[in-house]
């Protein structure tokens, strides 16, 4: 029986745009620039404890509790402004209700911050107990453990899973589990870097990438 595994953030709701966005200006805070295009490289995938340990490294100094406090302030008042589903999200979770297959979300981010993003978007009932975050493991993407732990949780063997992901840990994190990637380039977060990220995700095993949501089925199934 195969189980889905979702990425959250730039997959199911378009929300990476708006994370890095208030993560840059965190960042800036800390005396760090990045353009976008490094920024969607290091942090796509990222955890808050993998984020904090970056910029301690990069500062020369420990990053307060403020950090993380003021980052998900502001992102929480901007997802509440303007967070939505990834177009076709929820017509491509019908489907799959539909054919009867299970699916649970594995995500970076934090309990917390996938709790409001779930609500923003209109998802907290469909994803009630199978959601899962990087707090639940020792170690974030590209470690497998997110991945594992939500399979086991669903109880499902690694090699039925199939993963849809946005960044390189992640797909990184699902061939490590086991489980085959699909790579996802639909979020707002890649506009102008979609084909240079498509490959990147090509690289670390992704196959096939997709632009959107309508064809996740053919790719993942043969159109169960």
């Amino acid at each position: 029986m195969n189980t889905v595994i979702f990425d959250f953030d730039g997959v199911l709701a378009d929300s990476e745009i708006i994370a890095l966005s208030e993560l840059r200006t965190s960042l800036e805070e800390y005396g760090i620039i990045m353009d976008w295009d490094a920024l969607v490289e290091q942090f796509l995938g990222a955890s808050v404890r993998q984020i904090i340990a970056f910029v301690e490294q990069r500062a020369g100094r420990p990053v307060d509790a403020g950090f993380q406090k003021d980052w998900y302030k502001r992102l929480f008042a901007s997802y509440r402004a303007r967070l939505k589903p990834m177009p076709g999200a929820a017509e491509m979770l019908d489907r799959l209700d539909a054919a009867g297959i299970d699916y649970c979300i594995a995500s970076g981010g934090s309990y917390k911050r996938l709790g409001v993003a779930l609500e923003c978007i209109g998802f907290s009932e469909r994803f009630a107990d199978r959601a899962f975050s990087a707090d639940s493991v020792e170690h974030g993407k590209p470690a497998p453990d997110v991945f594992l732990y939500a399979a086991e949780k669903r109880g499902a063997s690694f090699a039925d899973c199939v993963v849809l992901e946005d960044s390189i840990a992640g797909v990184t994190a699902a061939g490590r589990a086991g489980m085959r990637a699909i790579g996802f380039v639909g979020g707002g977060h890649l506009e102008g870097i979609r084909p240079l990220h498509a490959d990147r995700l090509r690289a670390v095993g992704a196959k096939p990438v997709l632009t959107g949501l309508r064809d996740f089925e053919e790719a993942a199934f043969g159109g169960a």
